[in-house]
């Protein structure tokens, strides 16, 4: 459960504010978007290499420079 205290006399919208981020680092929003659908083992391998690979060429154009 997420917690964020309010001071006495602090606004609404900061405290909300918190909140939202606070729930974004959970990462439960996420999560529920992944479960809402099930994708196969191999498409996900595939996105992983994918990602892999444009990391990796991002790097060495930052080592060409």
């Amino acid at each position: 459960m997420i917690v964020v205290p309010i001071k006495e006399g602090e606004n609404i919208e900061r405290a909300l504010k918190k909140l939202k981020r606070k729930f974004e680092k959970t990462g439960v929003v996420k999560e529920l978007r992944e479960r809402q659908k099930f994708t196969k083992p191999s498409v996900i391998n595939r996105e992983r290499m994918q990602k892999a690979i444009y990391v990796q060429h991002l790097r060495q154009q930052e080592l060409d420079k």
